[in-house]
């Protein structure tokens, strides 16, 4: 009798621990995703492949959005009241898309100030805060640029806004 209560046992133990593995992983997905967003690290290829590897494991992209890709997630994850399903990927920015026009909320949050430029149209709010200069990258391949945290909303993503962390090139 207590090699099937032993078995029961260990089975309900392991089904327990998986679980809170499992939910582990998403907490640091969360985490890392939320973190790229606000430039933790800062924007670099190293670290924006980081953030493509962890989210190509758990669901393909959508690329019919803004030269863009864009990742629907399993699971819905969440900072600071800000929530997200989707991760977005550009040729330099790597961010979450939060739900609803929050772009107001993610300035006043994260301490970005408004944009002087609506990117020819594609923003119809913006707010970004540049990186110190002991975050920014160093000059290399890319030339040379500026890392800022960006908060943008509009007519391409109905009801959604982007944070990201975004590197763009000085001309």
């Amino acid at each position: 009798m207590q090699n099937p209560k032993f078995i029961r046992y260990a089975a309900f133990s392991a089904c327990v621990a998986f679980a809170a593995f499992q939910a582990g992983q998403a907490d640091s997905a969360n985490d890392k995703f939320f973190d790229a967003a606000l430039c933790k690290p800062p924007y670099t290829m190293t670290s924006a492949m980081k953030i493509y590897d962890v989210v190509e494991a758990l669901a393909k992209p959508d690329t019919s959005s803004l030269g863009a890709a864009i990742y629907k997630l399993p699971n819905q994850i969440g900072r600071d009241g800000f929530k997200s399903t989707e991760i977005f990927f550009a040729s330099n920015a790597v961010g979450v898309l939060i739900e609803g026009e929050r772009a107001d909320d993610l300035a006043a949050k994260y301490g970005l100030k408004p944009e002087t430029s609506d990117l020819l149209g594609t923003s119809t709010k913006g707010y970004s805060l540049e990186l110190p200069a002991d975050l920014q990258p160093e000059p290399g391949m890319a030339g040379p640029g500026r890392v800022s945290i960006v908060a943008r909303q509009g007519d391409a993503l109905p009801g959604k806004t982007l944070l990201a962390c975004e590197f763009v090139h000085e001309f």
